[in-house]
């Protein structure tokens, strides 16, 4: 069973002049969003939603890495 649930897939071929991915994801009952290149999936920023806000997340490097695989599998 995956620990993280990925509810919706962007792939923006804006963001600062460089493709990228976001996915936004629950895990342990939190709202969350998770940016990657599109061309290495080199992390650029991870958010959570906390109180009708967003504030930089700490993931674990596994959730990270668990995270670009799945993404790797849905582009």
């Amino acid at each position: 069973m995956k620990e993280f649930e990925i509810e919706h897939m962007i792939i923006d071929d804006g963001f600062d002049g460089e493709e990228c991915v976001t996915a936004d994801f629950t895990h342990s009952n939190k709202e969350y969003s998770i940016t990657f290149k599109k061309s290495d999936l080199e992390l650029i920023n991870a958010w959570v939603f906390e109180n009708e806000t967003s504030l930089p997340a700490n993931l674990s490097e596994n959730l990270v890495e668990s995270l670009r695989d799945e993404v790797r599998k849905q582009i």
